[in-house]
């Protein structure tokens, strides 16, 4: 409710995130007051602990109103789930506060070298969207001894997530992009920083919180993806709608919501946000209920997986069809459908729902052992 409260003033904001190239300060601390980026925090640490299907549907409504404001609550919100796995002393110092934020980078882009007490990591990092408004921020970084990857059992280098002080970290400005251009989603850097073990872990490693929430960690990650391409495939709908009932064909001497090719398109395009948002939510609950009753099986997590990528994707064909259908009203600076059409087409280039996943998981359901570490 509170982020469907929202919607009139995000969108009011929306050129200004825009140009700001990043959320302002003011916007990203009642987000915080709010409890957005509380989440997926566990209820031990004064976190909301939300079913996943809720805070699905919670980011969508926030991306209908900005996608720029969508993705950086779910990028603040799903890294928050580091939170189940830290040790509870480092855990409170991170998220103890109630309005703390959180953000980075997961790819193991870094190097951190072991050293008594802790780890020396150095690294550079893309795609660290709502950097700006973090108070700690994370990045993921391979395991070195004397400077060469140290091997776990696999036979694969480790790799852990590390907690860096906002202070500690370099942000660079690199974000000049065609969509999604409030979300601030530059580089990081940190050289030789010294991060104390309880500041590193790994997603393989138990986790401290046992709550089926955290039983499927990976899939969480992505899973705000497709609920920002949906709620911004729902707001170009929205807009089509309306833009339809406006626009007058000269030659046609008729609305636009006349014409048959525009009713095809929007009835296209509702069966397809509808649909595809139906599968997910269908695969976020099945996963959660097996992970209440034990370990979730790689069918379930292939099946969300595949899921994510499929409503991502679908969300974009969406806002192209509504982009087509409108016409060249589209294309100008003062129509909402422009924006969803860069934004949207920005959120389908995350690794989380690009095509590969759709390589690992029909090789899953087809039945073949392929290894699939990070599903």
């Amino acid at each position: 409710a509170t982020a469907q409260a929202l919607f009139p003033r995000l969108s009011a904001r929306s050129d200004e995130i825009e140009s700001a190239r990043r959320l302002p300060p003011d916007l990203a601390a009642e987000l915080a007051r709010e409890g957005f980026f509380r989440m997926m925090i566990p209820e031990s640490l004064g976190g909301l602990e939300l079913h996943p299907a809720q805070s699905f549907q919670i980011i969508e409504a926030l991306a209908k109103a900005d996608g720029a404001t969508g993705w950086c609550v779910m990028i603040g919100a799903s890294t928050a789930l580091t939170s189940a796995w830290l040790p509870e002393p480092a855990a409170q110092a991170v998220y103890g506060a109630p309005d703390a934020i959180t953000g980075g980078m997961a790819a193991p882009m870094g190097r951190a070298e072991r050293v008594e007490g802790g780890y020396r990591v150095t690294g550079r990092w893309p795609w660290v969207s709502g950097g700006q408004h973090c108070q700690w921020l994370v990045g993921g970084a391979v395991v070195t001894e004397g400077g060469k990857p140290r091997l776990g059992a696999t036979g694969l280098p480790e790799t852990r997530l590390c907690f860096f002080p906002a202070g500690s970290v370099v942000l660079h400005d690199t974000w000049f992009a065609s969509g999604l251009c409030g979300t601030g989603s530059g580089d990081m850097e940190v050289k030789d920083l010294f991060v104390p073990e309880a500041y590193a872990f790994s997603f393989f490693s138990p986790r401290r919180v046992t709550s089926p929430l955290y039983g499927f960690p990976f899939c969480l990650l992505g899973m705000g993806i497709p609920a920002v391409a949906l709620g911004i495939a729902r707001r170009a709908i929205d807009e089509f709608i309306t833009l339809a009932h406006q626009k007058t064909l000269m030659l046609e001497r008729r609305q636009l919501a006349a014409r048959p090719a525009a009713q095809e398109a929007v009835a296209v395009a509702e069966a397809t946000v509808r649909s595809a948002r139906a599968f997910v939510l269908e695969a976020l609950h099945a996963v959660y209920a097996e992970s209440t009753r034990g370990p979730v099986s790689q069918r379930a997590r292939a099946e969300l997986r595949l899921a994510m990528t499929h409503a991502t994707r679908s969300a974009a064909r969406a806002v192209d069809g509504m982009y087509e259908a409108a016409g060249g009203s589209a294309v100008f600076r003062s129509s909402p459908l422009q924006r969803c059409f860069r934004d949207v087409h920005v959120a389908t280039q995350h690794a989380y729902v690009a095509p590969p996943t759709l390589e690992l998981t029909g090789g899953l359901l087809l039945g073949l052992d392929l290894p699939a570490p990070t599903l």
